[in-house]
């Protein structure tokens, strides 16, 4: 990875790739999971949280049977054990079900067959067409490298067997290392039955090795996300420009354009249109909202048939009810605005309670920050506020009040007035305007 970062840390839909692994290994219900590290690697058990995660230095990199063996201890005689691997992140709930079922009484092992082998232990048989062991490519006859199924490293036994294949483990092979696949053949002779399954798509056991694969599972996850969405009656304009990282709740007859970006909880409702490079974060989108291009949302709530955008910014404890505007290069934040009011320019509204029916001219700040403290600004129903107000909090607008155009607000205006703030208007007759001196 050319990194300071360890690979397993390196995001994938906005989560380290480990996260990946380890939330599929908590959707089959294990009793304890097991995740063995190597030296200098401390950065992972920082990064990583959960409380039933048992973390496990492995000091010396010595192989994958060295890695499993520091598990053991950790491990009861009687359970089943499933290997998986931190920077294997794509494999399905499904497969590894089918896995586990294979583990009761004999060995359950994940093979795939790949056009192009190169790199990877062959999955030897019999003539019975019986796992008889797994041969690494670097020690692989040339017959054997033309052996198409192969080894993903996958597999489930139980663990008071594993335990003792594992310490027969020696390293007298071309890398000098305890490979975990020995214990296939010791499997074998011990008469335990080898059956394997595979996956549905090759991309299930695919791992990370470099940015390049890094991103091409990248771009296979994001595929498999939007064509779920499209199975429930989504529409994603290209599903090769949707980014989901984290989980969406997406109803029916939402439209997503394209280079949509949706991160964290994102619940969005039906009859929605998402327009193009909108960024949404931790938000719920009501139903009929309209977001016009390149708004970003972040901890916000959208009511429905709202209009939002573009290049509209909602911060986090943005709240707007139904039908209401929010448009071009407005931005709110910590703010309650009331049913069918509108900002459409230019404005900034921060810690303020605005009611219905009211409309916000082009240039309006609430000045909600005095240096140490934040203050809110309360409007009223059915308020017009004129272009280039400012309202200094803490201040309140009466309802059906209007401020004139250029207002500095710094006491409340009352309810049905026009308040107003200007100075008196002045020509200077003869002034000229200053102009350079050629040269």
């Amino acid at each position: 990875m050319k990194s300071q970062l360890p690979k397993v840390l390196h995001p994938l839909a906005g989560q380290p790739l480990l996260n990946h692994v380890i939330n599929t290994a908590r959707s089959l219900n294990p009793e304890r999971i097991i995740v063995v590290y190597g030296h200098g690697g401390e950065q992972v058990p920082d990064a990583i949280t959960g409380d039933d995660l048992v973390w496990v230095k492995q000091t010396e990199q010595l192989g994958t049977g060295h890695a499993v063996a520091q598990a053991m201890p950790e491990v009861d005689a009687a359970a089943t054990v499933l290997v998986l691997y931190g920077d294997v992140p794509l494999t399905r709930q499904e497969t590894l079900m089918e896995l586990v079922g294979y583990s009761a009484d004999d060995f359950g092992l994940l093979t795939v067959h790949l056009d192009d082998p190169g790199g990877y232990g062959r999955i030897v048989r019999n003539k019975k067409a019986q796992v008889t062991h797994i041969v690494e490519h670097k020690d692989a006859t040339v017959e054997e490298h033309r052996i198409t199924e192969v080894n993903t490293g996958i597999l489930a036994t139980n663990a008071g067997r594993l335990r003792g294949w594992l310490e027969k483990l020696n390293n007298d092979n071309a890398q000098s290392e305890y490979y975990l696949t020995d214990v296939i053949a010791m499997a074998v002779a011990d008469g335990v039955k080898i059956k394997t399954c595979h996956p549905d798509s090759e991309m299930e056991v695919l791992g990370v090795n470099s940015r390049a694969q890094l991103a091409m599972l990248e771009r296979q996850y994001q595929r498999q996300q939007a064509e779920a969405l499209m199975a429930q009656g989504v529409t994603v304009i290209d599903p090769a420009r949707l980014d989901i990282r984290g989980e969406v709740n997406i109803a029916s007859d939402v439209i997503l354009d394209v280079n949509v970006v949706l991160v964290g909880r994102v619940s969005i409702a039906e009859g929605a249109y998402i327009g193009p490079g909108c960024v949404i974060k931790d938000s719920r989108i009501a139903e009929g909202v309209q977001m016009q291009p390149m708004c970003v949302i972040e901890q916000a709530r959208i009511g429905a048939d709202a209009r939002i955008g573009p290049f509209a910014r909602l911060r986090p404890g943005a709240d707007l009810s139904a039908n209401t505007h929010v448009g071009n290069f407005v931005e709110i934040k910590n703010s309650k605005v009331g049913e069918a009011s509108k900002i459409n320019h230019l404005s900034y509204i921060g810690d303020s309670d605005v009611g219905a029916r009211v409309n916000i001219g082009a240039g309006v700040i609430t000045c909600n920050y005095d240096g140490a403290y934040k203050h809110r600004t309360t409007i009223g129903n059915d308020v017009f506020v004129g272009s280039d107000c400012q309202l200094v909090a803490p201040v309140e607008v009466g309802d059906g009040a209007t401020l004139g155009a250029g207002t500095t607000l710094t006491r409340n205006a009352p309810a049905g007035d026009l308040t107003l703030s200007r100075s008196k208007q002045k020509t200077v007759q003869g002034w000229k305007r200053p102009v350079k001196k050629s040269s």
